[in-house]
């Protein structure tokens, strides 16, 4: 006999009540799938931003992993705070042992939210792997880049790149 030809008439349905496969964060908690979370920025458990006024310049000392869960809440925080009047923003990635594509994403956006009405946001103390990966996407050129907070305080409008 020839081949056994799947249609639309013989394929299996599949049973009613089956529910979807969970999705597992690292932690290996069960993450509800994002289409049915109720999640706001503002309740990002992994990331603390602590941000600190310097003269006219805020300083947010970003703790945690920076990935597809708490990249909405970074970029919200940088724009609430050029919102607040905060001209220029410093971003400590010190305490930052990851960021993936959704947290370079998240920087992205909050830079272009704030940039054509004169908004500036720097980076400093970036490890090396993530300066790696800024210097691979050729986000480097994008953001200031500094290897201490003092030196991105002090150098207000000049790019300079982390060693």
């Amino acid at each position: 006999m020839g081949a056994n030809v799947m249609t639309e008439e013989t394929r299996v349905a599949r049973r009613p009540g089956r529910r979807a496969p969970e999705i597992r964060c690292r932690t290996g908690r069960a993450a509800v799938p994002s289409a049915f979370a109720a999640w706001a920025p503002a309740e990002s458990p992994g990331l603390t931003i602590e941000v600190t006024r310097v003269g006219g310049t805020a300083v947010a000392a970003v703790a945690g992993e920076i990935d597809l869960h708490t990249a909405d809440a970074l970029r919200a925080r940088l724009v609430d705070l050029y919102a607040a009047g905060f001209r220029r923003l410093v971003v400590d990635f010190a305490a930052v042992p990851f960021c993936d594509a959704a947290g370079l994403g998240a920087l992205v956006s909050a830079h272009n939210r704030i940039a054509p009405s004169g908004g500036e946001i720097a980076l400093a103390r970036v490890r090396p792997a993530q300066l790696r990966l800024l210097r691979i996407t050729g986000l480097n050129r994008l953001f200031a880049l500094h290897t201490d907070i003092g030196g991105a305080l002090s150098a207000e409008g000049s790019p300079t790149t982390a060693r």
